[in-house]
């Protein structure tokens, strides 16, 4: 695996997104959870475009105990007017100013992605709001290319 080189100002755009927020008892189900999504883009008529997206948001509640919110995202060819109550489509997720760092490796060491973009913004004070967007690009046996963008809360 080589260096992780971060971007610290990095814009994404999404384009006619499904999501679906994960309760726990599904994230231990994860794989079949994106399944199902699939079949649902299919039955609607639509196509996926591009990899799954997970979008992870930490925050602590007032007894001091950490909530994770996690949602699958699928972008897909045509904007879906009539959406089941579990899923939600937005035509544009747009988050201007993210810091990225495109990760490639063993699965198992994605996290040192997500421990670069904090300790770099540690270093050189920028705040982040909590979130992030983990773009699977492609995955090969152990190994796997992924693009993570963490939200900064600095921007205008």
């Amino acid at each position: 695996m080589g260096k992780l080189k971060i971007e610290q100002s990095k814009s994404l755009k999404l384009s006619n997104v499904i999501s679906k927020i994960l309760m726990p008892d599904e994230i231990e189900n994860y794989a079949l959870e994106v399944e199902k999504m699939h079949n649902y883009i299919k039955i609607k008529g639509v196509k996926p475009l591009g990899p799954i997206i997970q979008y992870t948001k930490a925050t602590v509640n007032q007894r001091g105990e950490m909530n994770v919110e996690l949602r699958i995202l699928q972008q897909v060819n045509n904007y879906i007017n009539n959406m089941d109550s579990f899923y939600k489509i937005d035509s544009v997720i747009r988050v201007k100013k993210c810091m990225y760092v495109r990760f490639i490796g063993e699965e198992t060491k994605l996290k040192f992605a997500y421990d670069k973009i904090n300790l770099e913004a540690f270093e050189e004070d920028i705040p982040l709001k909590g979130d992030s967007y983990t773009i699977f690009v492609d995955k090969q046996d152990d190994n796997m290319i992924a693009d993570v963008f963490m939200e900064r809360a600095d921007h205008e």
